[in-house]
C-alpha cells in the first residue's frame, strides 16, 4: 500500500433519500475486500461516519496512512480525500452512514444560527478515528442508527433523528478536546476548506477562482497552488466535476421517479 498521496481523486456525491435524515449504507454488500482493484483517493460531499465490524487494513486520510481493525468509528467531514484498503485476501465489513450536517444541525436548532455554525466548525474541523474502547458511548449510538434503518419499526425516523444530534454533538466536544482524534488535512487543505464549501453550493453559478480565493482570504495565485496541491487537481477541475456529478444525480433521480 503506497502511503504517498495519490494522484487520481474521485468525487462521490450523495443525496439523502426523501424524508430521511441520513443516508445508511448497510447489509452484507458492505463485506468485502476494500480497496481491490482501486489506486485512488476519493471525498464526499457529506459528513461520512463509518463502523468497522470486522477486518483489518489501512485507512488513508489524505497522505497518512492509519491502520484499521475491528470496533473502530471512522468520522470524516465533506472534502477530506480518504480511502480504505484490506490487508490482502483479508475481508472487512465496514457499514456508513452519510449526513448534511447543516441541514441536521439547521433543523433541530432553529431560530439559533450562531450555535450552528459554531457545531459546524468543530465537526468539519478534523476527522478522528475512535476505538469503541475510547469512546464506546459514540461507537453504540452508530450501531444503534443501524438497528434503526434495518428494523423499520415505528417511529423509527424520529428516534434515528435524536440519536444523530447525540451523535454530531458528541463529534464537536470531541473535536475540542486535544486529547482525541486525528487530523484529517494538512493546514493547507484547511486553508480551502471555504471554497470547497462555496463550490458545493453554487456550483450552478457562473464561478471565478479569484472569487474562490477571495472567499479563502488568500492571493490567486496561492489559492490556485494550494488546491491542486490537496486536491490534485485545478480548481476549474474540481468545479467541472462536481457539475458532471450533479448533472449525473440528477438524471438519475428523475429516471427513477
Amino acid at each position: 500500500m503506497r502511503k504517498k498521496q495519490k494522484e487520481k481523486v474521485e468525487f462521490r456525491y450523495y443525496e439523502l433519500p426523501q424524508n430521511e435524515p441520513l443516508l445508511a449504507l448497510m447489509g452484507d454488500k458492505w463485506k468485502q475486500i476494500y480497496g481491490r482493484d482501486v489506486d485512488y483517493l476519493h471525498f464526499h460531499n457529506l459528513l461520512e461516519i463509518g463502523y468497522c465490524y470486522y477486518g483489518e487494513g489501512d485507512l488513508v486520510l489524505d497522505s497518512k496512512c492509519y491502520r484499521f481493525f475491528e470496533d473502530m468509528v471512522t468520522i470524516i467531514p465533506k472534502n477530506i480525500l480518504h480511502t480504505t484498503v484490506s490487508d490482502e485476501k483479508c475481508i472487512g465489513f465496514w457499514e456508513y452512514l452519510f449526513i448534511d450536517v447543516e441541514q441536521t444541525l439547521g433543523e433541530y436548532f432553529k431560530g439559533n444560527p450562531l450555535l450552528v455554525d459554531e457545531l459546524q466548525r468543530r465537526i468539519n474541523k478534523k476527522a478522528s478515528i475512535l476505538t469503541k474502547e475510547e469512546n464506546s458511548y459514540v461507537a453504540e449510538l452508530i450501531k444503534l442508527i443501524f438497528k434503526e434503518m434495518k428494523e423499520k419499526k415505528e417511529l423509527y425516523l424520529e428516534n434515528v433523528k435524536l440519536i444523530l444530534i447525540s451523535i454530531l454533538l458528541t463529534i464537536a466536544r470531541i473535536n475540542q478536546d486535544k486529547n482525541y482524534g486525528i487530523k484529517g488535512v494538512t493546514s493547507d487543505g484547511t486553508q480551502i476548506a471555504r471554497a470547497l464549501d462555496y463550490v458545493s453550493f453554487y456550483y450552478n453559478e457562473d464561478l471565478r477562482i479569484e472569487d474562490l480565493a477571495e472567499e479563502c482570504h488568500i492571493s490567486e495565485t496561492h489559492f490556485r497552488r494550494v488546491f491542486v496541491e490537496c486536491m490534485n487537481m485545478t480548481p476549474l477541475d474540481y468545479i467541472n466535476m462536481v457539475r458532471i456529478q450533479a448533472a449525473c444525480n440528477l438524471i438519475l433521480k428523475t429516471n427513477l421517479s
